[in-house]
This record gives structure tokens, sequence and C-alpha cells, in this order.
């Protein structure tokens, strides 16, 4: 079992966000990813491991570019 609560997936937001709902997983926290796809932590490390099982033919493997993060205010 991988101890992660965050995957790297080729599905849009929506797309992670409405399969997590359908199958009654918290998101913690998303983002697009900006070459394609989606960054997303889910509250439970369990939640995590059964999306990794749903979304297994659009995991992205490797390293990914993140969006700066950036305060405003």
């Amino acid at each position: 079992m991988t101890m992660s609560r965050a995957i790297n997936v080729t599905a849009t937001q929506a797309e992670v966000q409405a399969r997590a709902a359908a199958s009654g997983v918290s998101i913690s926290a998303i983002e697009t990813i900006p070459a394609g796809g989606t960054r997303v932590v889910f509250t439970h490390i369990a939640d995590a491991e059964l999306m990794r099982r749903m979304f297994a033919d659009e995991m992205i493997a490797g390293t990914i570019v993140r969006t700066p993060w950036v305060q405003n205010g």
C-alpha cells in the first residue's frame, strides 16, 4: 500500500470530483496540472488507495510540474 493521500491523474478536476463524490470519498485539495490532468489529495489514505484503483489507467507516473502557490492579499 502506498502511504500517500495524493495522486496525479489525466482526468479533469470535474471528473475527479464526480468519481470521488460517487464513491463517498472526500477531497482535501485539488489542482489542475499545467501540462494536463489533475493533482488531488484525499482526506484519508484508504480513500486515496480506492481512487488509485479507480483511476489505474489514468495515473500519471513520474514527477509533475505544479503551478506555484501565490498568496493573495
